[in-house]
Order: structure tokens, then sequence, then C-alpha cells
């Protein structure tokens, strides 16, 4: 009787007979939105949406303020690519960049472009390193890139992916993050992984 008592008594502690390890259940799949399912391409009119973003298109590169944050985003474990030339005019030939491998990229801009083609937050390439680029010593924000980008992002949705059906994780630095997405701070050598659905096997938790 008392073996039982004892039992009974440290059972939500360590369990009875058994091996005390939690188990976690897994994530389900997101299911594909009718819309606004990724991937998502480069928008057509990037310095419309910079200014709706809240940001002033120039016709050249700013590096008072030069700092590199990083993203990934996944979608039931698979990556999905940030496009290049995102808060680019990347059909304005000045913007265009040709490597020494021969691939182009969007951007180091010189001479200036003849009208305003490049945000002070864009992207190079499909590295997924997002650029701020800037004449002022401000942080921008993920929920900016965002806006330029064309694609939803708050507590609730990514694009056409939303909650409750669609799991979503926001994670910096490799940890959690709860808090309003569109306030994270591209700050230098930020890793931020945004996971819908199931996750990949690890969690990107730097970069640079």
């Amino acid at each position: 009787m008392k073996r039982w008592s004892l039992c009974l008594l440290v059972l939500a502690l360590a369990g009875c007979g058994g091996s005390g390890k939690k188990t976690t259940a897994p994530v389900p799949a997101a299911p594909t939105p009718a819309k606004d399912a990724a991937p998502w391409p480069a928008p057509a009119d990037p310095m419309k949406l910079a200014v709706k973003a809240g940001l002033t298109p120039e016709t050249h590169e700013f590096l008072l303020l030069h700092v590199h944050a990083h993203l990934d985003v996944f979608v039931n474990g698979s990556p999905v690519t940030v496009p290049a030339g995102i808060g680019i005019a990347i059909h304005d030939p000045g913007v265009h960049h040709a490597t020494q491998n021969g691939s182009i990229v969007y951007g180091f801009i010189d001479p200036p472009c003849a009208q305003p083609c490049i945000s002070p937050l864009h992207t190079h390439d499909i590295s997924g390193i997002l650029h701020t680029e800037a004449k002022k010593n401000q942080f921008n924000d993920l929920g900016e890139f965002f806006t330029e980008w064309a694609v939803r992002l708050d507590r609730k949705c990514v694009g056409g992916y939303c909650k409750p059906a669609a799991p979503i994780t926001i994670y910096v630095d490799g940890k959690p993050d709860a808090g309003d997405p569109r306030q994270i701070k591209l700050a230098d050598k930020r890793e931020i992984a945004i996971v819908i659905g199931s996750p990949p096997a690890e969690i990107p938790s730097s970069f640079g």
C-alpha cells in the first residue's frame, strides 16, 4: 500500500515505471492556400512599394548605414526563395551588375540612375541577405521589407498561409519570437527564419 501511495505521489514528476521523457506532438504540414501561396516573385512596381513602405527611393546606394540581415522562409520544411531585386527597379539598365562568373545581380549603381531606381532596403541577389544601405542612421524592419515584397506579413498570416490552418513560427537568431513580426529590426547579422507548417531539420540561428 505504501509503495502505491509513493508511486502516485511522484507520478506527475517522473511517472511510475516509465521513462520520464516528454514527447512533443509533430507540427502538421500547412495546407496550400487558395491564393498567395509561395513562392512569391519580385513585384513589378518596386519603387511604388518602397514609398508605400515609408522609404525614399534613390538614384544610387548611400552607405551612412550599411547593414545586412538574413531572411530564411520555409514552407513544410522546404526553403522559399527570397527574390533578387526586391526594392530595385530591375528593368532600369543602370541597376544591372555583372559578376565575375557572368551572373547578373542588381545594384552597386555607378553612375547613378537617371531617376530613382533603388530603395534603401533591397536584395541584390537570391542569397536571402536583406541590405540596408541608407543615408540616415535608422534601421529598417521586417514589415517594410514584406511591404516591398508585396507579401502579407502580420501576427496571423504570411502570404496566404494563416493560423490556425497553417502553423507559423518566427525565429530571431534561432529563438522563437512571439511579438509582431513586422516590428523585427533588421540589425546587422541578424538571422530571421519564418517557418510555416512542418519545420526543416534545422532552424538557422546565425549567418555571416
